[in-house]
């Protein structure tokens, strides 16, 4: 799920994108900022969708060894289980996952040999062969193969990588968001009637999360000016042109946190942001942003600047 750090990450990609851009028109980001959180869901139905793809494709490798030239008695008699697992059979009949399938328009026709080959892959594996050896099937029976199909096959495919890296430029960013996404849909799918079954929420603080995600960017762009000449009189000995911009674009997003966001923790914003660039710029960029961030800080609170609603918020 997609927490305050994430979407603090998502804010600053699009800012990095605003700053290189010659249009300065804020609507259009403001729609890709809220765009790359909807993007996260897209992704997430696409991986749901190829396990369901995986699954349907034992019939169609069912035909074609039955239709071969001279099939063998195990060619004749392979099995489809698989495609009624009971997650399998959950999921298709989610209302949530249906709608996602068609305003997504998803479907894995582009390269039918994507299923091909994680299936020929998956019915050579013992775990496999314990699927279908098994004579009463339960939910989480049934979960368990699929949750092999996506940990070991999926996830470890070269192919698959590739092809989302191609679909989805975030791809690389939100891997792990979209992973604890699937693994919290195997936790939610626990009954035998698929109503009662729910995907993952992306967001569960959604009408919280999209104002503050919002606000934040705004305040970014609105107060550069005034929060650029803040982190200039603390780096008068550093050539400007040498900060990097994305650890500019931190302290800015620090500081308008600082002031604008009265109910979030000082000790959070700080944290946050040194984290972030720690993944996001350049080695030394976390120090470098601590040290101005805790001097602007003390200026900030000597000018009351600093506002926190809340105990024990302002340290």
């Amino acid at each position: 799920m997609l927490n305050r750090r994430h979407l603090r990450v998502k804010a600053l990609q699009v800012l990095y994108s605003y700053q290189q851009s010659h249009v300065k028109e804020i609507l259009p980001y403001e729609k890709a900022l809220l765009q790359s959180v909807d993007q996260v869901y897209e992704m997430y139905n696409w991986l749901l969708s190829l396990l369901v793809e995986v699954a349907d494709y034992s019939i169609i490798d069912a035909e074609e060894r039955a239709n071969k030239y001279l099939p063998s008695e195990e060619d004749l008699n392979a099995s489809i289980k698989i495609q009624n697992n009971l997650f399998i059979v959950s999921l298709k009949q989610n209302i949530e996952y249906q709608a996602a399938v068609k305003k997504y328009k998803i479907s894995w026709d582009f390269d039918p040999e994507v299923c091909k080959s994680i299936f020929i892959t998956l019915k050579a594996s013992e775990e496999y062969t314990s699927f279908l050896n098994l004579k009463e099937h339960t939910i989480q029976s049934d979960k368990d193969i699929i949750k092999y199909i996506f940990k070991k096959l999926i996830l470890k495919s070269p192919g698959i990588e590739q092809i989302f890296e191609e679909k989805f430029i975030n791809w690389p960013v939100d891997k792990d968001v979209l992973q604890a996404l699937v693994a919290k849909t195997f936790k939610n799918f626990s009954s035998t009637v698929p109503t009662d079954n729910k995907l993952a929420q992306i967001c569960p603080n959604w009408d919280e999360d999209r104002p503050y995600l919002i606000d934040l960017f705004k305040k970014v762009i609105v107060f550069e000016k005034e929060y650029q000449e803040l982190i200039a009189l603390k780096t008068k000995n550093w050539d400007s042109e040498r900060i990097a911009l994305m650890d500019t674009l931190l302290m800015r997003m620090a500081i308008t946190e600082l002031i604008h966001f009265s109910s979030i923790p000082i000790k959070v914003t700080m944290n946050e942001y040194i984290e972030i660039s720690k993944e996001f710029s350049t080695p030394k960029s976390n120090s470098f942003i601590n040290g101005i961030l805790d001097k602007i800080l003390v200026d900030l609170k000597a000018s009351g600047k600093v506002q926190k609603v809340g105990r024990g918020l302002l340290e």
